[in-house]
């Protein structure tokens, strides 16, 4: 999954990777020439007091170093911004993947876990790109150039790369091996603590009213102790691996410098080859520890690239067309044919054969009990979900077969709990229709029965709004969610119990002001309270997923059953026959 993802999104910079290769490769053998100049210094400078000679390949040695130092530079700075480059385009691949999800899949993954790995995972291979081109490239060629190099200084005390270099790397690779379910583990238990985080945070209104502070401390405490718990596992065998390695390089030290100083005196080593032969064994097996570095690194990539892949290979549910209908002859009819939908998993239907038509100028009302599938019937027509048998037909077309874009002209929802996005008044509002005038603003506010608490807000229509406005009312959020509809103009307006949060005096002003507003249009209105869907032009009943019944408020009223037990909830037999 590593290296099919990082294959894909490391394609567009073969450039730069070339140039990273190419210096890295020069600034490695500029390292590896520096001690046989040492050596040479001592073997002919030093030893024969010649210090013209010294001063000469001193020199040389300098001017190596700077060309070395540059070539480094060069490198880090091409495989620098070649991660930043990646880990901006995986992130970007992430969040155009998710925008195409569905509901269903954004539910399917959950929200802390699209988070994390679009942040976290993503990091994680980024700086796995970054340490490859500044680490890894370099250690390959250091490492096969330095034992190439030892052994032109002395073969029989390069046998001892036949013994060091093997335990070395079982060592790492036992450690490695015991990392690897360890990091799974840890991104799991991020996703949780993120999860647990984000629910506090947002239901902390919840969490005060029932004063259980000390029970979702104690919740986020279980999560993150056994986040820590998994790091501290993670940690102790980082922290066995380093001192494992140093000490294998020390004890490699120790042995030549027995070994070589036995040689020297039997006249077989000079002193400038073993100082030379030593510098070569401490850039051989640090070369060895920069890879150790990225092998701890490559575990928990991977398992970030198979979260990240995850996300990439899964395809939404609701699929564009691939020959997309961008114009229609009807305007603003709706027509549901045997609609059935099934969430995946469930054992029954959440909605089954249901038939239904909305006509421009009428308002249609979609009543029901608490899950009987009024809000889901009404994602239906927007394509937040796919019905799974039947058809939602906008204008005479199946919306499968509309282009995205004309299906978002042509409806309008207003979900159930709506949400404001970080910006002004006015940003909100004209999330549909950016090109709106504020005047056209006003008039939709003035509609939304929130011209005035928007009037009285520091700055009007540029007044702050916070995420998901939560420094304006619940009641302000809705009719705010309303006013934004009306800037966009559809031709079929939803409202999935969009006036649930307003009093009856508000609820009763909005809606006569909205027969004048949108009077030609297509109205659909989801609604628990009867009052607000008593003088629709159609009233659908929902039971159970299924149409239990449909007509005017007076029809149902003496014909259907379940429409009368819910109206009698509320109202009394007077009012209801008024």
């Amino acid at each position: 999954m590593l290296i099919q993802l990082l294959r894909g999104h490391l394609r567009p910079y073969r450039r730069d990777i070339t140039l990273v290769v190419l210096f890295q490769f020069l600034q490695t053998l500029a390292t590896l020439y520096l001690p046989t100049l040492n050596a040479d210094i001592i073997d002919n400078g030093v030893v024969k007091g010649d210090t013209g000679y010294v001063m000469r390949i001193g020199g040389w040695m300098l001017a190596v170093t700077v060309g070395q130092i540059a070539a480094q530079v060069v490198a880090v700075y091409f495989g620098a911004r070649t991660a930043m480059a990646v880990g901006r385009d995986v992130r970007a691949s992430i969040f155009s993947k998710v925008q195409d999800f569905s509901a269903r899949e954004v539910g399917q993954f959950g929200a802390p876990s699209l988070i994390t790995r679009t942040t976290n995972d993503v990091q994680q291979i980024q700086m796995l790109v970054l340490m490859t081109f500044t680490l890894m490239v370099s250690a390959p060629i250091m490492c096969v150039g330095g034992i190439v190099l030892a052994l032109r200084q002395d073969v029989p005390l390069s046998a001892l790369l036949l013994v060091i270099i093997p335990i070395l790397v079982t060592t790492v690779a036992l450690i490695i091996a015991r990392m690897r379910p360890l990091f799974r583990s840890m991104q799991k238990r991020i996703d949780r603590v993120n999860q647990v985080m984000r629910e506090q945070i947002t239901g902390i209104r919840v969490i005060r009213a029932f004063v259980r502070d000390e029970r979702e401390q104690q919740r986020y405490e279980v999560s993150n102790d056994e986040l820590t718990d998994v790091s501290l596992r993670v940690g102790k065998l980082m922290a066995l691996m380093f001192p494992s390695v140093m000490l294998i390089v020390n004890l490699s030290s120790v042995a030549v410098l027995w070994f070589g100083g036995h040689r020297i005196d039997s006249g077989a080593m000079q002193i400038g080859a073993l100082t030379a032969f030593l510098s070569y064994l401490m850039q051989i097996l640090m070369s060895i520890m920069m890879a150790t570095f990225m092998f701890v690194m490559i575990p928990r990539a991977e398992v970030c690239a198979e979260r990240i892949e995850e996300v990439l290979g899964t395809d939404s549910s609701v699929v564009p067309p691939v020959r997309a209908v961008t114009s229609v002859t009807q305007h603003g009819r709706l027509d549901l044919r045997g609609v059935d939908f099934h969430y995946p998993g469930a054992e029954s239907p959440v909605l089954c054969g249901i038939d239904l038509t909305a006509r421009p100028r009428e308002v249609t009302a979609i009543i029901g009990s608490t899950g009987s599938g009024k809000t889901t019937l009404l994602n239906l027509i927007p394509r937040l979900f796919d019905a799974t048998g039947g058809q939602v037909l906008v204008d005479g077309v199946d919306v499968r077969e509309l282009d995205p874009a004309l299906l978002s002209r042509l409806v309008g929802l207003v979900p159930q709990r709506p949400y404001l996005f970080t910006g002004t008044v006015a940003s909100n509002l004209r999330y549909g229709n950016p090109d709106a005038t504020d005047e056209e603003l006003w008039r939709a506010l003035e509609v939304a029965q929130a011209r005035d608490f928007v009037e009285r807000m520091e700055g009007g229509l540029d007044a702050p709004i916070a995420q998901g406005g939560t420094n304006v009312s619940g009641g302000q959020r809705q009719r705010l969610a309303i006013a934004r509809v009306l800037v966009h103009k559809p031709e079929i307006y939803l409202f999935d119990d969009s006036f649930s949060a307003l009093d009856y005096a508000t609820d009763a002003a909005l809606r006569a002001a909205l027969t004048d507003h949108i009077a030609d249009a297509t109205v659909v209105i989801v609604a628990q309270r009867v009052s607000t869907i008593r003088d629709a032009d159609r009233i659908v009943v929902l039971d159970d997923g299924r149409v239990a019944g449909t007509g005017t408020h007076a029809e149902l009223m003496d014909t259907n059953a379940t429409y009368r037990e819910i109206v009698l909830s509320q109202l009394t037999a007077q009012e209801a026959a008024a």
